[in-house]
């Protein structure tokens, strides 16, 4: 059976993992006690996860130097939501918060995947990104945590940042790392923002307008608060 964009199956996941984010939270709104379980709970699932996709990908040797490294910004929001589970460290939400629900979002949406819809590997790529997605709802729809203020554009500025170390690291090893060198294979947003360089500019513009709408919730209840 292979994979297909909003297939019931498909539809049937992304409708899951609020679902899931929601239920954690109203866990934790019934009893903070609960907070730090279902925090270590969370973040255990999501390491445990990719220790063991690490390990499935060692065991078959696809890992050629220096392709197939966890250099993604995917891999990047997964180990901090992980950090922010167990930590509860505002710096790393702010960053995980924007890049999380902008990013790990739309590879839930347009998934880059080249197997079967019945196979580890897909449901792997399900498992971790929808668990980031639920973590980070759970932890913004709980209390737990929130972003601060003038956290959008700095989180933007540190994207720039970190594409533009993972751009030297392609032009460096001829590797193509957050998409930068080349779209994905499979269809994705990426498609109507036209050809390099053009879709990566659009795809920064758009960034910075999602960071800033996901910022807008926040901002009217620190205005209320002052």
């Amino acid at each position: 059976m292979t994979f297909r964009l909003f297939s019931l199956p498909h539809l049937a996941i992304l409708c899951l993992v609020p679902v899931l984010g929601a239920g954690a939270a109203l866990l934790v709104r019934g009893g903070r006690k609960r907070e730090k379980p279902v925090r270590f709970v969370l973040g255990t699932l999501v390491a445990a996860n990719e220790l063991t996709w690490y390990a499935y990908v060692l065991w078959h040797g696809w890992v050629i130097l220096p392709f197939g490294l966890p250099l993604d910004l995917c891999d990047m929001v997964l180990w901090l939501t992980v950090f922010v589970l167990f930590t509860k460290r505002a710096w790393a939400f702010d960053l995980v918060y924007y890049w999380g629900f902008a990013g790990t979002t739309m590879a839930l949406l347009t998934p880059d995947l080249g197997a079967p819809f019945a196979s580890y590997i897909t449901v792997k790529f399900f498992l971790s990104h929808g668990v980031v997605v639920a973590s980070l709802l759970f932890l913004s729809w709980s209390g737990c945590a929130r972003p601060r203020p003038r956290s959008w554009w700095k989180a933007l500025l540190w994207l720039q940042v970190y594409a533009l170390g993972i751009g030297l690291f392609n032009f460096a090893f001829h590797t193509n790392y957050f998409y930068l060198c080349t779209k994905p294979s499979s269809g994705s947003l990426l498609d109507y923002f036209g050809e390099w360089p053009w879709y990566l500019f659009w795809s920064d513009v758009i960034a910075a307008g999602l960071f800033f709408l996901l910022w807008m919730p926040f901002r009217r209840q620190y205005s209320t608060q002052s």
